[in-house]
Parts: C-alpha cells; sequence; structure tokens
C-alpha cells in the first residue's frame, strides 16, 4: 500500500478544503491527526486527514495543512476550531504527536518520509505490505 501526503497550503481556504474532504469522504476516514511543532521558537499545529484507500486503489492520501496553525492553548485559533467541530460532527477523536518542524529537513520528501516513519512506528498508519 502506498502513503502518500497531499498538501494543501496553510490558509483559510485551504483548511476548509481539508474539512470538506473528511465530509465528503466519511466512510473513508482512517483518522484526524494533529501534529505539533516549533518553529523559531513559535509553537505551530499541522492538521491531517488520513483516509483509507478507494476501493480497489492502493493509495492511502494523507491530506496536510502543514504548520499554518498556531499551537492551541488555552484559547485555540478559530481554525483549530473548526477543525474541532469537525471532529465532533464525525465523531472522529483528534490524534496528536510532536514531530520535529519540516524546517529540519532539506527537502520536503524527506520531511514526509519522516512523518510516514513516526506514524507507522506509533500504529497510526499501516505497514508496507
Amino acid at each position: 500500500m502506498i502513503q502518500r501526503f497531499v498538501l494543501l497550503g496553510e490558509g483559510y481556504n485551504d483548511l476548509y478544503e481539508l474539512l470538506e474532504i473528511a465530509r465528503s469522504n466519511q466512510t473513508r476516514i482512517h483518522m484526524l491527526l494533529r501534529l505539533d511543532t516549533k518553529i523559531d521558537n513559535a509553537e505551530k499545529t499541522s492538521l491531517a486527514v488520513i483516509l483509507r484507500p478507494a476501493e480497489p486503489g492502493k493509495m492511502m492520501p494523507l491530506y496536510l495543512c502543514l504548520e499554518g496553525i498556531h499551537l492551541p492553548t488555552n484559547k485555540p485559533s478559530e481554525r483549530y476550531r473548526l477543525f474541532e467541530q469537525l471532529s465532533e460532527e464525525l465523531a472522529k477523536p483528534i490524534h496528536r504527536l510532536e514531530v520535529k518542524s519540516s524546517t529540519a529537513f532539506e527537502e520536503k520528501e524527506l520531511y514526509y518520509q519522516y512523518l510516514i516513519g513516526v506514524l507507522r512506528m506509533n500504529r497510526y498508519l499501516p505497514p508496507l505490505q
């Protein structure tokens, strides 16, 4: 099975697209994911929706809004609240991990490989078959 990140972006429109992808693929949702990191002493969050492969396909897409949301603390940002509302609406929990920043890698592909390894190690993604 191929596991591949699909990068959406950091803005509101990208988040709205992520939310719509989740709503229109409710039966395929594998997991909602929050990836926390630090960039230049600023705490940031990436939000992801992981879907099961389409039948008869063998690709597991991981839709990602990368490091564009300030880390939710006492008062979550509006963008994070929209993701929480999605979680409640779909009755799916948001899984959380702390990861390295994408800026720690020379190329985005290396970062995505790192994330897939972390997700497999934590059993959030199935192993390669």
